[in-house]
């Protein structure tokens, strides 16, 4: 092999399969669970999430940074994916929004990509084997020690019992009040706010806090360690529980004694996505398991079982919540029609209800942004009442 010709990408999955390509973003190594992402649009919105923590992410679509990337579609501040695998390099950017190439986005904020990959036979060792522990390295000489970098993948320690909520989450509390992107203002802001909410953030999307400012809400967001007294002391119409990344059993320890006693001393309506609807889940009494390879992408149909209709949903999870333990009084409302596994959930009496997938569609289908409106439904015949 030439030297022009010479990978300077290697991905080391900790069964000894390598993968070699080109390397473009940083330079370096990251060792992370690798998933994959069945989206074709959303580059920016994924490596961007906070759920993605901890995760390297395969995209099966093969023409990732065409558009190339720009600051009003990131979703955190800073790329939280800790690295990607494409089938084609990046090309030069078409779009008229695109304000720098993917690349260069990457190299400033520290993250490997690979590209050249044959992603389809590694979407099928990821579904076949489960989500692999891998390790990943950008290095232009094109010089690996591939023992090393297999030894890498074998020590990740996996997300299993990971509390990485704690490391994505907000430092102090702060107000939101930016809604949806529209043409032609882009994100206005919300003016005439009718509820009160506090979310809790546990790796929360910005465009999910867009969402509630859009359904009429004046938002506050509070770190995911926020006690019930916390929460409570800004006398909300409503509780959001936002998504995150990790262990939904290790956030658990601090988040499930929260929700307990907020449930316990009111009768605030109370709406969970992601992580959020798990962190529920557990303080309802029902428990949580991994999954062999997770839901990630933009194209997953989801069942309401009370009406049911079909909804084609955003979905970023690796762990479920495991409705044979939901107890009584707890609904299974939703499930996923690829695999029968939940996806949401309510108290029979109470307005608290949450689901598995991303209602706020970024990236994805706006099927279920209805979920928001009846979270302020909820808070509007509460007030009432």
């Amino acid at each position: 092999m030439s030297q022009t010709s010479r990978p300077t990408a290697c991905l080391a999955l900790a069964d000894g399969t390598l993968f070699y390509g080109r390397g473009f973003g940083a330079t370096g190594q990251a060792q992370a669970e690798l998933c994959f992402n069945t989206a074709m649009t959303g580059y920016q919105e994924i490596m961007t999430d906070p759920s993605y923590a901890g995760q390297i992410v395969t995209f099966t679509f093969p023409h990732v940074g065409n558009v190339g990337v720009n600051p009003d579609d990131d979703e955190t501040a800073d790329p939280v994916a800790d690295g990607m695998v494409v089938k084609w390099d990046p090309t030069e950017p078409s779009n008229w929004r695109a304000a720098e190439p993917l690349s260069d986005w990457l190299a400033r904020r520290g993250r490997i990509a690979i590209g050249g990959v044959d992603t389809r036979r590694l979407t099928r060792a990821i579904r076949q084997q489960g989500a692999p522990h891998v390790a990943l390295e950008h290095n232009p000489d094109g010089k690996f020690d591939v023992e090393a970098l297999v030894a890498r993948a074998r020590a990740f320690s996996g997300l299993e019992g990971l509390d990485l909520a704690k490391d994505v989450t907000c430092a102090q509390s702060y107000r939101w009040n930016e809604m949806r992107w529209a043409w032609p203002q882009g994100y206005a802001p919300q003016t005439d706010p009718q509820f009160k909410v506090v979310a809790v953030d546990y790796g929360a999307k910005r465009n999910i806090l867009r969402c509630l400012a859009s359904a009429g809400c004046d938002v506050t967001v509070l770190p995911a360690t926020a006690t019930a007294d916390e929460v409570l002391a800004h006398d909300p119409d409503g509780v959001f529980l936002s998504n995150g990344p990790g262990d939904p059993a290790a956030t658990g320890e601090y988040a499930v004694p929260m929700i307990r006693q907020v449930l316990d001393k009111t009768d605030l309506p109370v709406f969970g996505i992601c992580l959020g609807h798990q962190m529920l889940a557990l303080a309802l009494g029902a428990r949580t398991i991994k999954m062999n390879h997770g839901h990630h992408g933009a194209n997953h149909p989801v069942k309401d079982l009370e009406t049911g209709k079909v909804e084609i949903t955003s979905m970023n999870h690796g762990f479920a919540v495991d409705s044979q333990t939901l107890p009584e009084g707890v609904k299974e409302t939703h499930v996923s029609l690829f695999d029968g596994s939940n996806c949401g959930l309510r108290m029979a009496d109470r307005p608290v209800f949450s689901v598995q997938y991303h209602p706020e569609a970024s990236p994805g289908p706006q099927d279920s942004f209805y979920l928001f409106e009846r979270f302020a439904g909820s808070m509007a015949a509460r007030k009432a009442g």
